[in-house]
């Protein structure tokens, strides 16, 4: 639960107007890496006994959980009885990315659900764009579906998201004037402040890259590929028939160029899985859940600075998701290719 104790010190440095990215907690020493908004959200989190915070975090993450199949199953188009809901959230938990984000207490169930709620509603819905402005204002990264609205022609959506996004910001401005000055000004480019680049735990593209070349600082060798990434999937995302590709290729993307995506930021495997059985069958979506319950990432020697040492034949294990994105962004960009050539 070290995330969900981060959060509580969030709401608690609010509560008694103490320095919000001044403190660190756990053995592990993690600050404060969220948006002074998210410090407001987490405020209820302050007031429970650690025990009590716990259990409404397993409670919580498990509700959310079941939530999210049922999102990803609208987004597939795939029916949802309650027996067939119950089985497929129990056998998510075991899925790596699910299981880590119980296991710390983290929001990227939250966040999930409020993006794929947004996004699989009705065109048209009253106030469609404003859940997903509120993910982005809680942690940054799901503004990248705004992009993929405007590339989309949903240019009222994307209005609607941004003006929610910016209404967060102002908020988090009126209420913590310092720490918003601080953030924006500071705190959100330390990105050494939210951890390693180059240890296993990091499946974006940085990470793979840092340890496929031993190197903790990649720089252009990293940032050359992110560029080339973020323009292909936005390219497959515009070009893509329905939201159940768009959305997801929009997702494998964030989560790719990302400086960091912690395996954990991975749930977005559940919608994955949901949209292969309902598009190619049952194997493909076997094989990609097995990828993402195999736990090769901790199978490999990962303590101290062993993670940049692996040999070839390790660095697979070592990086299963962003190589299974690219490899889909690939399959993607060839069947997107063979069917202009078609037409």
């Amino acid at each position: 639960m070290a995330d969900a104790l981060v959060y509580r010190a969030e709401g608690a440095a609010v509560v008694h107007g103490t320095d919000l990215y001044g403190f660190t907690v756990t053995e592990w020493h993690l600050p404060a890496t969220y948006p002074p908004f998210a410090a407001l959200v987490f405020v209820p989190l302050a007031w429970l006994p650690l025990s009590v915070l716990k259990a409404v975090c397993v409670a919580g993450n498990v509700a959310l959980l079941a939530v999210l199949v049922r999102l990803s199953c609208r987004l597939a188009g795939l029916p949802t009885r309650l027996p067939v809901l119950c089985a497929a959230t129990a056998l998510a938990l075991w899925l790596e990315p699910v299981f880590q984000t119980v296991l710390f207490g983290q929001i990227n169930l939250a966040v999930a659900c409020l993006i794929l709620w947004d996004l699989t509603r009705p065109p048209g819905a009253p106030g469609k764009g404003i859940a997903l402005g509120i993910a982005a204002g809680v942690k940054l990264t799901p503004a990248v579906f705004v992009a993929y609205l405007l590339l989309k022609g949903r240019r009222r959506e994307a209005a609607t998201a941004s003006a929610a996004f910016t209404g967060t910001v102002l908020l988090g401005a009126l209420v913590l004037p310092a720490a918003s000055v601080d953030f924006w000004t500071r705190r959100l480019y330390e990105t050494g402040r939210v951890g390693k680049v180059w240890i296993v735990d990091n499946q974006s593209l940085q990470g793979l890259i840092a340890r496929a070349l031993g190197d903790p600082a990649p720089g252009p060798l990293w940032a050359v590929p992110a560029l080339a990434v973020a323009a292909a999937g936005l390219w497959l995302a515009r070009r893509a028939g329905t939201d159940r590709e768009g959305v997801l290729v929009t997702a494998l993307t964030a989560l790719l160029i990302s400086p960091i995506s912690w395996s954990h930021h991975w749930v977005w495997c559940v919608p994955l899985i949901a949209v292969l059985y309902a598009g190619h069958g049952p194997r493909p979506a076997a094989a990609t859940a097995l990828v993402f319950a195999a736990r090769t990432l901790w199978l490999v020697p990962h303590q101290g600075d062993l993670d940049l040492a692996l040999p070839w034949w390790q660095q697979p294990f070592a990086s299963p998701y962003p190589l299974l994105g690219l490899a889909l962004l690939v399959q993607l960009s060839v069947r997107s290719s063979s069917a202009s050539t078609i037409r």
